[in-house]
């Protein structure tokens, strides 16, 4: 990310910031939730979300592959600006029909950049990865809305990939100060 987006963080934190006590993925335990499916559901900030990561994407992307759930809505997106295919990426794959773990064209050879909309550990990419890379695709790097890991480290370097971030939680912990709450 080159410059953050003030308005953008803004935005976003007003609208997804909740608080109370939430259980993430990892098993950690939170008093705030960025819930990004309150601006994925917005077609306005969605858009916005998925330009800055069209600007933040590797020139050599062949495809898109957004992971279940939120990173689908967003790489559609990107995918529908850049006129880029998408995968869709499942936790798992299907035990009936085709049985695949990602919906769309044939990723073998192919550079998959993952579509994400929060990272904190990175569990859910980090089992992508493998999934994928497993399948013949090469994963090198995962664009995500916003990366609450902390700062200055890379939650998946331990599976070699590059993480790129539209915000980081210190941009929505400045944005949030910026508007006095």
């Amino acid at each position: 990310m080159t410059t953050t987006d003030t308005s953008l963080a803004a935005d976003i934190d007003a609208t997804c910031r909740l608080t109370g006590e939430f259980t993430l993925r990892s098993g950690q335990v939170s008093t705030e939730y960025f819930d990004k499916y309150l601006f994925e559901a917005d077609p306005l900030l969605l858009a916005r979300v998925a330009r800055e990561m069209c600007q933040l994407l590797p020139a050599d992307t062949e495809l898109l592959g957004g992971l279940e759930m939120g990173g689908i809505p967003i790489a559609t997106a990107v995918s529908q600006l850049l006129g880029m295919p998408a995968l869709f990426v499942r936790k798992e794959a299907k035990k009936y029909g085709t049985c695949k773990l990602a919906e769309g064209p044939d990723f073998r050879g192919k550079r998959v950049t993952l579509i994400e909309d929060v990272i904190t550990t990175g569990g859910a990419v980090r089992d992508a990865t493998r999934a994928l890379r497993e399948g013949g695709a090469i994963v090198e790097h995962v664009v995500c809305a916003i990366d609450r890991s902390p700062e200055g480290e890379n939650p998946l370097a331990d599976v070699g990939l590059e993480v790129h971030a539209v915000l980081t939680k210190a941009d929505l912990d400045a944005a949030r100060a910026a508007a006095g709450a």
